[in-house]
């Protein structure tokens, strides 16, 4: 199954870090945010991935055209030539298509450029800012037995995020960016259906507005709930944040071995 991350936006609430580079190639670690988040969903089997470009999205593509190099030892023998030895190759067993969804596009608009890529299957979809330890086969096994669209994660993190009302395994409301504190927000990490491209208009439509609105009102947007470990690293504090977990060896999202 295919994995859709949106990694276009400004991140204009870092901006600190991201007016050298998009947000999800902002480093947790030494690795981008982006990278942790791959490797979660490949820990779970799941690697094959649709990057959705943007904003200097040629950062992106230039980090894994030399990913090797990134993540191997490296031998440029200049005396004979300008070879190039690679030592202790490491290799991901991954597919990576990195498509440019537009500078200004909406987070629908993203989607919606990249169905060519998905066709009539079923997808992973997730936003390239955030780590969670959320069961992703238990995810995926409710959705299946669902008549939803899309099934999004469920956290409850406290009051900046848009809001959710729940009955059961479905959402009856969406709200994006209530200023109410405490309640149920989308996570990310959705499961979504080929039919929801049907819902988007076009570059300028924003997932978690009409999509995403209609479809609870349709009660065919479904909700797992997750009562772990989530983070967003939306600001420079929680970059810190999270690079202290990663330093201390707390890390929640860290499941793989190396």
């Amino acid at each position: 199954m295919k994995v859709v991350i949106l990694a276009g936006g400004f991140g204009t609430r870092i901006s600190e870090e991201s007016h050298l580079r998009p947000k999800p190639m902002i480093e947790i670690g030494g690795y981008p945010i982006l990278w942790h988040i791959m490797k979660y969903y490949g820990s779970f089997g799941f690697n094959e991935f649709i990057i959705c470009c943007g904003y200097k999205g040629y950062i992106i593509k230039e980090y894994f055209a030399d990913y090797y190099l990134h993540r191997s030892d490296v031998t440029f023998d200049f005396a004979d030539g300008g070879g190039m030895t690679i030592h202790n190759n490491v290799s991901e067993p991954w597919k990576v298509t990195l498509i440019h969804t537009g500078t200004n596009t909406q987070t629908g608009g993203r989607i919606k450029r990249v169905q060519p890529y998905i066709g009539e299957e079923r997808f992973m979809l997730t936003y390239g800012d955030g780590v969670s330890d959320v069961d992703l086969h238990a995810l995926l096994k409710q959705h299946e037995q669902s008549d939803s669209v899309v099934t999004l994660t469920a956290i409850q993190p406290g009051g900046r995020f848009g809001m959710l009302d729940i009955e059961g395994q479905s959402v009856t409301a969406f709200k994006e960016k209530s200023k109410e504190d405490g309640g149920w927000i989308n996570g990310g990490f959705m499961v979504a259906e080929p039919g929801l491209f049907g819902y988007i208009e076009g570059k300028d439509t924003i997932l978690e507005r009409s999509p995403l609105e209609q479809l609870s009102a349709e009660r065919k947007l479904g909700v797992y709930k997750h009562d772990g470990y989530w983070r967003c690293m939306d600001t420079q504090r929680d970059k810190h944040s999270l690079e202290e977990e990663w330093a201390n060896g707390k890390a929640k999202w860290k499941v793989w071995e190396n």
